[in-house]
């Protein structure tokens, strides 16, 4: 049982004065201010005190609250006005009658307004993640199952069957994954465990674990470069993974990753963007993503660009894009891609670079 002596939790903290609105709390100090001053006069006079006096010092107190009320009134109706357009959640340009103070306020609030309205559109963004991206794996493994449950197929269909069905997880978690980065990768408060790395052995790993899936799609995926620089080697893997994805899914035939004075480039052969970076790099967009002339609906089209613009910013460094003329070129401020294993094409190259600190040959 609690105490009965206990503070109500609900019950509001500070003085008795601090309860008080500000007009009356303007009013009381105006109304002293006023009557104060006369009232010492009225007191110090000589003159015996009489009828007519008191009389007096009541008018001057009903004149000084009067005066106090409607002063205070004058002096708080900015803050009135934005507390009426804060109701209203009508928010326009600042009225040239209010103070400082208050354009100050109004400011914060225009902001707060906006960080709001970017958190529930990222919010109605993650439900629609939630059930269109989601669920479309979701559905197709749960048909593929009934299938391989009920269905007389024979061994080599139902291997084939199993096989898609593992696609198809492998597809959800991967998504799973991508999202539960962008959460942690959201905050500002991201730490690295940075280390000296080998910056072409770390590509060197990449394109051996993405060289079944290249093969597959009839890519040609090689490194090439070199250099060392201190970052969290895990953490950038991520990033740089997510950018190889991206190249594997839109290249036509041929996907290069370089290490150079610069940091680490992903370069490939397909369409491009079709939007600047910073407005498909957004986790959960709320708005249809163009993404090398296809269209994504509403959700994870730019968490992979997103997680690794921010692995990029950990490190001190940046997500750049870029499109040039073709591999190799002089307008190419990234290492020379001909040094790659694939003879470079004659076509427009699309180079996403995670720029870095004090990279070391």
């Amino acid at each position: 049982m609690s105490s009965p002596t206990g503070p109500d939790p609900a019950a509001p903290t500070g003085s008795g004065l601090g309860r008080l609105s500000l007009r009356t709390q303007f009013t009381a100090v105006i109304f002293l201010l006023a009557f104060l001053p006369n009232l010492g006069v009225t007191l110090m006079s000589p003159l015996r005190l009489s009828l007519l006096n008191l009389l007096w010092i009541l008018l001057v107190g009903v004149l000084s609250a009067i005066m106090g009320y409607f002063l205070s009134g004058a002096l708080l109706q900015p803050v009135s006005r934005l507390e009426a357009e804060v109701k209203r959640r009508d928010f326009g340009e600042a009225h040239p009658d209010d103070p400082s103070e208050v354009r100050s306020l109004r400011a914060a609030f225009t902001g707060l307004l906006g960080r709001l309205g970017t958190e529930q559109a990222r919010r109605n963004a993650f439900m629609a993640t939630l059930v269109h991206d989601l669920k479309t794996p979701i559905i197709a493994t749960g048909h593929l199952t009934h299938a391989l449950t009920t269905l007389p197929l024979p061994d080599a269909e139902r291997r084939e069957v199993g096989a898609h069905i593992q696609a198809e997880t492998a597809r959800l978690l991967a998504l799973v994954q991508q999202m539960a980065d962008a959460h942690r990768f959201e905050r500002d408060d991201l730490t690295l465990n940075r280390q000296p790395t080998d910056l072409r052995a770390l590509l060197d790993d990449i394109v051996r674990r993405f060289a079944g899936r290249a093969e597959a799609a009839g890519l040609h995926l090689s490194a090439c470069g070199g250099g060392h620089a201190l970052t969290d080697a895990a953490v950038l893997e991520r990033a740089v993974s997510n950018l190889v994805e991206n190249a594997l899914r839109y290249a036509r035939r041929t996907v290069v990753l370089c290490a150079g004075h610069e940091g680490l480039c992903v370069a490939d052969d397909g369409p491009g963007l079709d939007l600047p970076l910073d407005k498909l790099a957004q986790p959960f967009n709320a708005q249809p993503a163009i993404i090398a002339g296809q269209q994504f609906t509403a959700g994870t089209a730019g968490l992979g660009l997103f997680i690794a613009r921010r692995i990029a910013e950990a490190h001190g460094g940046q997500l750049r894009y870029t499109r040039l003329p073709e591999v190799g070129s002089a307008t190419s401020s990234h290492p020379p891609l001909e040094h790659a294993d694939t003879e470079p094409a004659p076509v427009p190259f699309t180079h996403l670079t995670i720029t870095l600190p004090e990279v070391t040959p």
